[in-house]
C-alpha cells in the first residue's frame, strides 16, 4: 500500500496531522455560541432589563435567571445546543410569568 512506500516519520507526520485536524474541527463545531443560543441570551436579558427598571422582578429571581443562563452558555458552548435552548426556554418561563402578571392574579409578588 501507500504507507508502505512512505517513509515510516512521514506516516506519522501525516497521521499526527489528520488527528490534529479532526480534533480542531470537533473543537470549532463544540465551542462555538450558536446564533440561536445567542438570540434567546438577550431576548431574556432585555426582558430581565424591562423587569428590572419597572421594579417589578426580585433580586434573587434576576440572579436565578442570570445564573441559569450561564449555565445555558456553558452548555452551549460543549455544543449541546437543544439542551441549552430547553434552559434558555426555562428562564424565560420563570422570568415571563412575573411579566404576564399571573403572579398578582395570585398575590405572589
Amino acid at each position: 500500500m501507500l504507507l508502505n512506500c512512505l517513509n515510516p516519520s512521514l506516516a506519522a507526520a501525516i497521521g499526527l496531522c489528520l488527528m490534529t485536524n479532526m480534533a480542531m474541527t470537533d473543537l470549532a463545531t463544540a465551542g462555538s455560541f450558536t446564533r440561536g443560543c445567542a438570540a434567546r441570551d438577550l431576548q431574556i436579558l432585555f426582558i430581565i432589563e424591562e423587569q428590572e427598571s419597572a421594579g417589578t422582578i426580585a433580586p434573587d429571581k434576576i440572579s436565578d435567571a442570570l445564573n441559569e443562563m450561564m449555565h445555558a452558555r456553558i452548555v452551549c458552548h460543549e455544543g449541546r445546543v437543544v439542551d441549552a435552548l430547553a434552559i434558555y426556554d426555562a428562564v424565560a418561563e420563570s422570568v415571563q410569568s412575573i411579566r404576564s402578571g399571573r403572579a398578582d392574579n395570585f398575590g405572589i409578588r
